[in-house]
C-alpha cells in the first residue's frame, strides 16, 4: 500500500540511499523484478523517523532492463495513480494523487546514488481544482482570451448557454465577432490597455448568436494561459437593468396617460429653447391650453372615460407638433405647447386657431359622440419673458383671460393682464384676512309678500368691509372665495350668523340663505344645517334656503339627495336665478321647489316690454302647478 504509506509519513524531502546497500532479488523468467513496489521507499522513510536499522528492501536494476528507473518504478507501482510524468535530463518525476492528498515523486540516480525527492502539492492541486470550479460552474459567462490572437481559449457553460453559440463554435472565434462592427477599434483597444486587473466603468455593447445586442460590465485580468499571455473575463448581462433604468427616466419626464411630455421635461425644453433663441434673437412661442367642458364629461360619463379623452386629445396635439417644437400635459384637463421656431404673432395666433379646431371636433369614444373646445392663451419671448418661468406665468394669463371671455378662444398676454393678477392675488391675501380678522358682516333684505302688503322674511346678503378699501362687492370676492376653497367656510358662517340673527325676529318672519354648489360638494351640508338650527333654536320652517341651477350640473343625483333630506328637516327650498339655464324646466321636474325666484333680466323690464310679462306669466303659472 505504497501511496497510503507514503501519506502517512511525516517525512517529505530527499531521500538519499546508496546502491550498494541495495538488496539484490531474483528476476522472474520474464525479466521483471515482481516482488517490490513503491511501498519499499515508503518504508525507508517511516524506518527513518522512527530510528530502525538497515536498509530498506529495494530492488536492484536488472541487468537486462534498458529503460529508466521511472519505466521500472511504473512496473512497481500498479496500485498508485500516475497523474503526470516529466522527463528531463536532470531526472524523471511524476505525481500520484489520492482522494486526499497529491505528492510530487523526482527520481534521479547519478553514480552511486539514489536521490528521490517527494513533495506535497495537495494545496496547489486544491487552488487549481478550486479555479477550474470557479470557472466552469460559475452563474456569470466567462472565457479565456489569447493575448495575440485574440481567439477564445476557453468558455464556461454560462456563456454558452447566455450567448447562444455551441462550445466548438465558440472556440473558433475570436471576441471582436461578438461586437458590434461599429465598436471593434474602441474595445480592441480599451482591450489592449488592460492592466493586471479590469473593470469596465461603462457598458459594453455584446452581440448574441441571434443577432440580438445586450449591455454588459465587464470584470478581467491578464495571466498566462499554457506558456502564452492571456485574458480572464467575466461577464454581468445589466440589459434588463438599463431597460428599467430607461423605463424609469422615461416615467420622470412623461406623463403616465398619455405619454407626452410632463411639466418637468415641458420647463427644461423650454429653458433651451430660450437659451438659443434669446442669444440669435429669436422669438419662441407658449400655449398654455385649457380644455372646455371638461369637467362635465368627467361628471357625466365617469373618470375613465376622461382618461381616454385625454389620450385622444394627446394624440390629436402630437400630430400638429413636429420638429423642434414640444406638446406636455401639465396635469388635469391643462396642455401646453412650445413653438420653437421663430415665431411671429401671427404665425403663433393661426397655429392656436387650428388647434382649437382640431381639439373641437367631437370624439367617438365607446360608441358616445364627445363634444368639448379648448381656450389657449399665449406668451412670446422676449417681449412677454426671457425666463421659462415667466414665460408660463404669462401665458397662463392669457389663457385664464380666454376663458373669461368665452371660452373656444386664445388671447395673446398684455401687460394689463399682469395688474388684474397682481390685484386678485391681493384679494385673495385680504380675503383670507378679512375672515380670520371678522370683516366679513351680514345685510338683510326684506322679502315682501305684495298679496298681504307684509314682510315675509329676510334675505341675508354677505358683505365685506374691507378696513382701507371700504365695501368690496360681492360680485368681486364671491367668485375669488369659491376658487380658493373659502366659500364653504363663508356660507357655514353666513348659515350659522343668520339662524342667531333670525331667531330674534317675529315668528312669521322667515330667513332665507344661498347655498353654493362647493357645499353641496362638501358632502356635510346637512349635518351643518341642523347644527345651525339647534345652536341658535330658530324653527326649520321658518328657514329658506336658496341655490341656482348650477348646482344640478355635476353630481345631480347626490345633489338631489341632500335636498330631500333638508326637505324633510322641514326647510323650505327656492330655486334662485331661474330662466337662466339651458335646462330649467327639467329641474323643476326633478324636486318640489316650495319657490321659484324669477331671474331679474326678465323682470327689470316688465313694464316696458309685453314678452317680458309673458315670460313672467308662464313661470307663474309653472310654478303653481
Amino acid at each position: 500500500m505504497s501511496f497510503e504509506l507514503l501519506q502517512r509519513s511525516a517525512f517529505l524531502g530527499q531521500v538519499i540511499i546508496p546502491v550498494v546497500n541495495l538488496v539484490e532479488v531474483s528476476c522472474a523468467p520474464t525479466g521483471h523484478v515482481v516482488e517490490h513496489d513503491l511501498c519499499d521507499l515508503a518504508r525507508y522513510s517511516e524506518a527513518r523517523e522512527h530510528g530502525s536499522e538497515g536498509p530498506p528492501k529495494i530492488a536492484h536494476l536488472p541487468s537486462s532492463h534498458t529503460g529508466s528507473l521511472v519505466d521500472l518504478l511504473f512496473q512497481f507501482t500498479p496500485r498508485a495513480i500516475v497523474e503526470a510524468a516529466a522527463k528531463d535530463d536532470r531526472g524523471d518525476q511524476f505525481e500520484i494523487d489520492s482522494n486526499e492528498r497529491s505528492l510530487r515523486l523526482a527520481i534521479t540516480a547519478f553514480g552511486g546514488i539514489l536521490s528521490l525527492v517527494i513533495s506535497d502539492v495537495t494545496p496547489s492541486k486544491r487552488r487549481d481544482a478550486s479555479l477550474r470550479l470557479l470557472f466552469d460552474s460559475n452563474p456569470m459567462p466567462m472565457w479565456a482570451l489569447d493575448a495575440e490572437t485574440m481567439a477564445f481559449v476557453k468558455v464556461n457553460d454560462a456563456a454558452v448557454q447566455h450567448y447562444g453559440y455551441a462550445r466548438e463554435t465558440f472556440l473558433r472565434m475570436k471576441v471582436h465577432e461578438i461586437w458590434p462592427k461599429d465598436e471593434w477599434l474602441s474595445y480592441t483597444q480599451a482591450l489592449r490597455d488592460v492592466d493586471d486587473t479590469y473593470q469596465s466603468e461603462h457598458h459594453w455593447r455584446h452581440v448574441k448568436a441571434d443577432g440580438s445586442e445586450i449591455c454588459v460590465l465587464t470584470f478581467g485580468r491578464r495571466l498566462m494561459l499554457e506558456e502564452r499571455e492571456g485574458y480572464l473575463i467575466a461577464v454581468v448581462d445589466i440589459t434588463a437593468r438599463r431597460k428599467a433604468e430607461a423605463r424609469i427616466a422615461h416615467m420622470a419626464l412623461h406623463d403616465g396617460l398619455t405619454n407626452l411630455p410632463n411639466r418637468a421635461l415641458h420647463q427644461e425644453r423650454l429653458g433651451e429653447a430660450l437659451e438659443g433663441s434669446n442669444a440669435a434673437g429669436k422669438r419662441v412661442a407658449v400655449l398654455c391650453i385649457d380644455l372646455d367642458l371638461f369637467k362635465n364629461v368627467n361628471d357625466t360619463f365617469g373618470h375613465p372615460m376622461g382618461d381616454r379623452l385625454l389620450t385622444k386629445v394627446a394624440d390629436r396635439l402630437r400630430s400638429q407638433v413636429a420638429g423642434k417644437n414640444l406638446a406636455a400635459r401639465l396635469g388635469g384637463d391643462e396642455f401646453a405647447v412650445i413653438l420653437a421656431d421663430d415665431m411671429s404673432p401671427k404665425q403663433a395666433s393661426d397655429f392656436a386657431a387650428g388647434l382649437i379646431e382640431i381639439l373641437s371636433v367631437p370624439y367617438e369614444i365607446d360608441g358616445n359622440d364627445v363634444m368639448i373646445g379648448a381656450s389657449i392663451g399665449i406668451a412670446l419671448s422676449p417681449g412677454d419673458g426671457t425666463s421659462s418661468e415667466e414665460l408660463m406665468r404669462n401665458a397662463d394669463m392669457a389663457l385664464y383671460r380666454a376663458k373669461e371671455d368665452g371660452r373656444g378662444t386664445q388671447r395673446f398676454f398684455e401687460r394689463e393682464m399682469d395688474h388684474q393678477v397682481q390685484r386678485r392675488r391681493e384679494l385673495e391675501l385680504d380675503l383670507r384676512r378679512a375672515f380670520a380678522n371678522g370683516e366679513f358682516e351680514l345685510h338683510y333684505q326684506p322679502l315682501i309678500d305684495l298679496a298681504r302688503d307684509k314682510i315675509s322674511g329676510f334675505e341675508a346678503l354677505l358683505r365685506w368691509h374691507h378696513p382701507e378699501k371700504g365695501m368690496i362687492s360681492p360680485a368681486e370676492f364671491i367668485p375669488v372665495a369659491e376658487d380658493i376653497g373659502l366659500i364653504v367656510s363663508l356660507g357655514e358662517w353666513v348659515l350659522r350668523q343668520g339662524c342667531n340673527e333670525a331667531v330674534k325676529w317675529p315668528s312669521e318672519v322667515k330667513l332665507a340663505v344661498n347655498l353654493s354648489p362647493a357645499q353641496f360638494r362638501n358632502r356635510n351640508l346637512v349635518q351643518v344645517v341642523i347644527s345651525a338650527l339647534a345652536n341658535s333654536g330658530l324653527p326649520p320652517k321658518r328657514l329658506e334656503l336658496e341655490i341656482t341651477e348650477s348646482v344640478f350640473l355635476a353630481e345631480t343625483e347626490a345633489n338631489l339627495a341632500i335636498l330631500h333630506q333638508l326637505r324633510e328637516l322641514g326647510v323650505s327650498i327656492a330655486m334662485d336665478d331661474f330662466g337662466t339655464g339651458y335646462s330649467s324646466l327639467s329641474y323643476l321636474r326633478s324636486f318640489p321647489f316650495d319657490k321659484i325666484k324669477i331671474d331679474r333680466s326678465f323682470v327689470k323690464d316688465l313694464a316696458k316690454r309685453s314678452d317680458c310679462a309673458a315670460i313672467v306669466r308662464a313661470i307663474s303659472g309653472l310654478g303653481r302647478s
